[in-house]
């Protein structure tokens, strides 16, 4: 953050979203040493009504120089340092919508709050000991989760499901630092370094953060999502296949070939993976103008996807159409899907010829809503993550925790090689520090101002 915390400031936001005439709830929340106070200034809260922490009012936001009354509203009080920043907080539940927030924020703001920073509130909490910084990482993505699995790993990790196995290895490196420097300092008066039991040691620990590394591309996948477009010639029923899958009307479906013009999207969820499905416009030559637009766009689609469902129509097989398409397409990973078995026989559809090097083809019938399940099967394989379970997503790291993961890694191999080598005590040391501060920036214990502001800003305002 380019501003980050300073002791005493009281800061203020909209903690939800704002939606014009569809949130029923908006809540302003107020963080810092002020926070009870500008309470008391904007609140009415009529009758015997005790004003004590963790206890909801009822009653009016007013102006406090007219009296005019601004909304109706609940207070609820959060005394530190039971709150979530540990500071004082309290938050305003107005009627949803853009004014009632937007004037009491003002309010707010007017009686001496200033405006948080992305991620303030959640910052201060990393910052006076409430969360660890996997903790603090983990909220973000419970915020942005796509699925109901990446919602389950978000909040293991917001459990410590990640933060203890980190600080239990780097506690286990910090105790044998500790043995080696006390043998370099006291080294005549202490008995000789066991060297078998501190390398049982650091592989034991190497064992570990292999295995919390092998959990980044899942974590990636769970967060990102996969991206699949299903392209191939017009009227092949590509519209048809996505409606069929996402179990909506999504596209236009007609007879007429090159009715997509655009490309349509549609967010489903498979084997616990956010998938973000592109039915793309029939590729074919033309001269319309829009149609040619469209064709454009299916084929940049095709080019950023994770994945391509190329799709023929079981009548027509594979023609020199296709065969153009393929070779347009072939450098991504691609299922070929044979749709409209319906209308062949068995027999025609085991005889249909397509290039040998495409080893995943899955047989549909969008129409009769067949093969949907084996097309799913065979994108959870194609991403190898066919076993990808809510049991297995205790752990789920991200690209910045697995970075320092490696070098963490990569420090104990260094260390584990200078004591096979015979050095000195001093080397092994150096290797041991690096591996240290690499976890310590994993749970934010050895930290800068530069990557708290990295992991901070890409939080929303409010949170």
């Amino acid at each position: 953050m380019s501003q980050m915390f300073v002791q005493g400031e009281t800061i203020a936001a909209i903690a939800t979203a704002v939606v014009p005439q569809q949130g029923s709830v908006g809540i302003v929340r107020v963080s810092g040493e002020k926070a009870v106070a500008i309470a008391h200034t904007l609140f009415f809260a009529p009758g015997r009504q005790q004003w004590e922490s963790h206890r909801i009012l009822y009653g009016y936001i007013r102006h406090p120089q007219t009296q005019q009354v601004v909304d109706e509203a609940l207070l609820l009080i959060m005394q530190a340092p039971r709150s979530y920043t540990r500071e004082d907080v309290v938050e305003f539940h107005c009627h949803g919508g853009i004014m009632p927030v937007q004037q009491v924020l003002q309010l707010c703001l007017e009686a001496g709050a200033r405006l948080a920073q992305p991620g303030e509130f959640t910052l201060r909490a990393f910052l006076n000991g409430r969360l660890d910084l996997t903790q603090a990482e983990s909220i973000s993505d419970l915020v942005g989760a796509k699925s109901p699995q990446a919602a389950q790993s978000a909040l293991a990790g917001l459990q410590g499901k990640l933060q203890k196995p980190i600080r239990s290895v780097r506690a286990t490196c910090l105790d044998i630092l500790a043995e080696i420097e006390a043998r370099i300092d006291f080294e005549e008066d202490l008995p000789p370094l066991d060297e078998k039991h501190i390398t049982a040691q650091i592989e034991k620990i190497l064992a570990e953060t292999t295995k919390i590394l092998a959990t980044a591309d899942k974590g990636e996948l769970l967060r990102a999502g996969l991206k699949v477009a299903i392209v191939g010639r017009p009227n092949v029923g590509k519209s048809s296949l996505l409606n069929a899958w996402s179990k909506s009307d999504r596209a236009i479906v007609t007879d007429l070939p090159g009715t997509t013009r655009d490309v349509v999207e549609s967010q489903l969820v498979v084997g616990g993976i956010p998938v973000q499905v592109l039915d793309t416009a029939g590729i074919r030559d033309t001269l319309d103008r829009v149609e040619k637009i469209g064709v454009e766009r299916s084929l940049a689609s095709a080019q950023a996807a994770d994945l391509v469902l190329l799709t023929i129509d079981a009548q027509l097989g594979w023609t020199p159409a296709e065969q153009e398409i393929y070779e347009q397409v072939q450098h991504r990973p691609l299922i070929l899907v044979i749709n409209k078995t319906d209308l062949v026989e068995t027999q025609f559809i085991a005889s249909l010829q397509y290039p040998d090097n495409i080893n995943r083809i899955i047989y549909t019938s969008a129409a009769q809503n067949q093969g949907i399940d084996a097309l799913e099967k065979a994108i959870l394989d194609a991403v190898h993550t066919g076993n990808l379970k809510a049991a297995d997503l205790d752990l789920a790291i991200n690209q910045r925790q697995a970075a320092a993961l490696t070098k963490a890694k990569i420090s104990l191999q260094q260390v584990k090689a200078t004591i096979a080598d015979q050095l000195p005590l001093d080397f092994w040391t150096i290797d041991l520090r690096g591996a240290i501060q690499a976890l310590g920036e994993i749970t934010g214990e050895e930290v800068t101002e530069s990557v708290l502001d990295r992991i901070f800003s890409r939080f929303c305002i409010g949170k």
